[in-house]
């Protein structure tokens, strides 16, 4: 059944169809409508769960590491400065190899003080040991949270998911969603049963002290089991094609880009506006195309490399930067398709930072640029021209 809802319902429905015996949040916009939600379901008997309000949101990465740690299903929703203070609990829950799920609402962060939507909040805890997947719409927002808990608790992986989703863009944006059929999620995805977990009648020690003898190998393992989740997370998407009948992507999604000169690589909602700009400039002739990046972390190099082999020019268009250094996702896709000789040149686009609109127009001025070769006006450029102006009069 399709029905029209907000962004925020869908996850919430998604996450009251997964059962999660725990959930604990603190609100943070734009993540509020998602807990608010999930607090009326438990609180109106919908959702047979355990609410636990907290004082900030370091409690509440902190109350599901325990609950999962427990033996429990958890979730937990955040986004920007909520998602920077949960930082050091994040790593320890990787550490830790718990399967839990959070929704990344994406937020810029401070300062200045912003509430608007780019990726610089999830980027910035790329490196933490959680599997990244980012969201095109609120459908695939409702269909990754499902994917997430299978993908994290499978026994290959049990590491972390962060399902990321554009702040407003999405959350509060109504758009048709195919509804999840209970009977299907529950075919799914099975009730959890945890490999290790904190008991009385079965000890174990979990996140203990870790010395230079061992640390390094604790690493390694996560290191393994990242790399091992990129056939989980592909093995996944198709399994949940084969029960629900749509087909959401599994690492990456390619759009037009078979015989594409121009290739632009994005992710999160922007590459719907991208994929209107390619419609649009195919039917005037121009061979573009679109690379949306699925998942982040595991990094899909092998993959975007085969996809983007035949491309004369990319274009790396993202909302995040990593200041003094050449922005994160171009970063990443320039180090898997350099790794060969004879690679497309490179070039790295930031647009809509702190929630700045990005038209079509500037979607067409980026391929304009990479295909006359002016890659000197790449990065912020495009979209900070009023700051030249200002600073020169």
């Amino acid at each position: 059944m399709r029905k029209v809802m907000e962004g925020s319902m869908a996850v919430a429905e998604a996450v009251k169809a997964c059962k999660p015996h725990l959930i604990s949040a603190y609100p943070i916009t734009p993540q509020t409508h998602i807990v608010e939600f999930l607090a009326s379901m438990v609180a109106d008997g919908q959702l047979n769960s355990e609410f636990v309000n907290v004082e900030s949101e370091f409690g509440a990465a902190s109350v599901v590491l325990g609950g999962s740690a427990a033996g429990a299903r958890v979730y937990s929703a955040t986004t920007s400065q909520g998602l920077l203070l949960m930082n050091e609990v994040l790593y320890n829950i990787a550490g830790m190899r718990l399967p839990v799920v959070i929704c990344a609402v994406n937020r810029a962060v401070s300062a200045p003080i912003n509430i608007w939507n780019d990726q610089q909040d999830s980027i910035s805890v790329r490196d933490s040991g959680w599997i990244q997947l980012y969201a095109e719409n609120n459908q695939d927002a409702m269909d990754l949270h499902v994917q997430a808990y299978r993908i994290a608790e499978d026994h290959r992986v049990l590491l972390p998911v962060m399902v990321c989703m554009d702040g407003f863009v999405l959350t509060h944006t109504f758009e048709p969603v195919e509804l999840l059929d209970q009977e299907k999620v529950d075919k799914f995805l099975p009730p959890y049963k945890p490999l290790f977990h904190l008991t009385p009648k079965q000890p174990v020690t979990m996140g203990m002290f870790a010395g230079p003898d061992c640390y390094m190998e604790f690493r390694y393992m996560m290191q393994q089991a990242m790399e091992r989740s990129a056939a989980v997370i592909e093995e996944v998407a198709e399994e949940f094609a084969r029960i629900f009948g749509r087909y959401t992507g599994g690492l990456i999604e390619q759009y037009q880009v078979e015989d594409a000169d121009t290739v632009l690589v994005s992710m999160g909602s922007l590459v719907e506006t991208i994929k209107d700009v390619v419609d649009a400039e195919r039917a005037n002739g121009r061979k573009v195309g679109c690379l949306k990046i699925r998942a982040y972390r595991p990094f899909p190099a092998k993959q975007i490399r085969q996809a983007l082999s035949r491309a004369k020019r990319v274009a790396v268009v993202e909302k995040c930067v990593s200041l003094g250094a050449t922005s994160p996702v171009a970063a990443d896709v320039k180090s898997c398709l350099y790794s060969t000789t004879g690679g497309p040149e490179v070039s790295s686009f930031v647009v809509g930072l702190g929630g700045r609109d990005i038209p079509t127009d500037t979607i067409r001025a980026i391929i304009d640029q990479v295909e006359t070769g002016q890659t000197d006006l790449t990065y912020m450029d495009l979209q900070t021209d009023w700051l030249e102006e200002e600073v020169s009069a």
